[in-house]
């Protein structure tokens, strides 16, 4: 288990990280954290088996304008961008197990379905919270 699977993401790097990493996986934390501390293992030996998958740590005291940014209201969050879309965020301390159905969910997403999703979205509903579609 190797930190150096890892990449220390801030607000310099992040874009170049986003852009340059068709699958960029993101742990919200911080050093007083007691479950960050104890998922940090988790999420480095997913780094270590996932070589083809960039996994970056945001310390969020360091990095307020990143938690900020992706609305981070809890940690540990994991947060999932692919191909610069976010397509999955989950708070909370998981276990290695959820962790890699977590990352096999997002390797078989059909991006062209989740971006013609988001098309269809309407923008101003963008921040609304989610609710049931109406019935006809």
């Amino acid at each position: 288990m190797s930190a150096a699977a890892t990449i220390t993401v801030t607000d310099r790097n992040f874009e170049d990280l986003l852009e340059s990493h068709p699958i960029l996986v993101l742990d919200f934390w911080a050093s007083w954290c007691g479950p960050c501390r104890g998922f940090a293992p988790v999420f480095e030996q997913a780094a270590d088996r996932h070589a083809d998958i960039a996994f970056g740590k945001i310390d969020t005291d360091v990095e307020e304008d990143l938690a900020r940014d992706f609305e981070i209201r809890s940690i540990p969050t994991v947060i999932v961008l692919r191909e610069q879309v976010m397509v999955a965020r989950q708070s909370g301390a998981l276990t290695a197990a959820a962790l890699e159905k977590l990352i096999a969910h997002v390797r078989e997403l059909d991006m062209d379905q989740v971006r013609a999703e988001l098309d269809a979205e309407d923008p101003e509903d963008l921040d609304a919270p989610d609710t049931p579609p109406a019935q006809a």
